[in-house]
């Protein structure tokens, strides 16, 4: 029985296949996958159960947290700024926020941060789940911090700061907190793509029920540094979701945590960097060319500070082509990827913009987008 619904075009029929063999060969409940090609929907697929919990069948319009894909809409916003004049990514982000320079960090840059490289992973300060929704206690901590190593020399992945530091310098640019100039800037003017950072309460009767697949491997101890970024300190639950402030409560969606903190859709994903890279339906592109390839310059990759070496690569805010991690179609290619499977990204070379989404939480980089964007990559040619 077929287990999707919506459509392809006749030329990107081979991914609408790939799509119903990922629901026959993966544990797959929920999934979206929409692509766009040359600024046209040229698909936009959807299948499977949305809430395990009621049975409600995944519709065209269903949301989804998508984790770190979050990341992408947040250094798509700090390059608008940097294209606009307003914000130079190569500057001191004391510039814009003075109190930031406190304690060593007077010379980091937001490239810095966006690339991982400033020595800030995790903070010190241990904060409940009330200060981290009121955003200003997280920023009076990054002030208070010092950095881990000199800022530059070695990169760590900085989960939840990058989203709160490049947030913080969009908001005393602009006014608006990340989530906001997202909404306003972005998002409304391509015709509202349903992507957010902080969810509005009426949004709440689309959006999917998280669960995870079996023999996911646990966290290490709470004084980890990896537990400790991915948790910010432990209040966050990581990979919690049926539990108080965990990623299927309400209360979690609407507090703005642009690190990792956005829920979309398939099709406001992949709005969201065909809007970047072509523009969407003659509408003219967001970034240009030359903003393009300052993003998808090589900042990071190898081992970083705890010695992990995943393959992948990082521009200034985004993955890069990462054959070893995610493959991709070039050297134009950026996105993000986000816990439990998501995935979406941009390419303006092969005028791409693609995501994947889903609810069975399976891993970082595994096959189900994978193998959709071999066969979108196929259908190119």
């Amino acid at each position: 029985m077929q287990q999707h619904q919506g459509w392809a075009d006749e030329r990107f029929g081979a991914v609408a296949d790939v799509f119903a063999r990922n629901f026959a060969e993966f544990p797959e409940l929920g999934a979206a996958v929409t692509v766009y090609s040359g600024g046209h929907k040229v698909v936009e697929l959807w299948g499977g159960t949305a809430d395990d919990r009621t049975g409600r069948a995944w519709s065209q319009d269903t949301v989804v947290p998508v984790f770190s894909v979050a990341k992408g809409a947040v250094s798509i916003s700090a390059h608008l700024l940097a294209q606009q004049g307003r914000l130079d990514l190569d500057a001191p982000i004391a510039r814009y926020w003075p109190e930031f320079a406190r304690h060593g960090k007077q010379d980091i840059t937001t490239r810095m941060i966006l690339g991982h490289r400033a020595g800030l992973p995790a903070l010190d300060a241990v904060l409940s789940f009330e200060e981290i929704a009121a955003w200003d206690p997280v920023i009076r901590a990054i002030e208070e911090q010092s950095p881990l190593w000199e800022p530059g020399t070695s990169y760590e992945y900085h989960g939840h700061v990058l989203g709160f530091a490049v947030g913080e310098v969009i908001r005393r640019i602009t006014g608006l907190t990340p989530g906001a100039f997202l909404r306003k800037e972005i998002a409304e003017p391509f015709g509202g793509l349903p992507v957010w950072i902080g969810l509005p309460e009426e949004e709440l009767p689309r959006l999917a029920h998280l669960v995870e697949a079996e023999g996911r491997r646990p966290m290490p101890g709470p004084e980890h540094l990896l537990t400790r970024i991915v948790t910010m300190n432990g209040a966050l639950v990581f990979p919690g979701l049926d539990v108080p402030h965990g990623w299927n409560d309400p209360a979690l969606h609407a507090i703005e945590l642009p690190g990792a903190g956005a829920v979309a859709s398939a099709t406001g994903l992949a709005g969201l960097y065909a809007a970047a890279v072509t523009g969407i339906d003659g509408d003219e592109r967001l970034l240009s060319h030359d903003t393009v390839t300052g993003a998808v310059t090589e900042v990071s990759s190898g081992a970083g500070f705890l010695g992990f070496d995943m393959g992948a690569r990082w521009g200034s805010g985004v993955l890069l082509d990462s054959p070893a991690f995610r493959p991709l179609f070039g050297a134009r290619s950026f996105g993000n990827d986000g816990a439990g499977g998501q995935f979406a990204f941009g390419d303006d070379e092969f005028g791409v913009g693609f995501a994947y989404v889903a609810n069975r939480m399976i891993g970082h980089g595994d096959a189900r987008a994978n193998r959709l964007i071999e066969a979108v990559r196929g259908c190119l040619g």
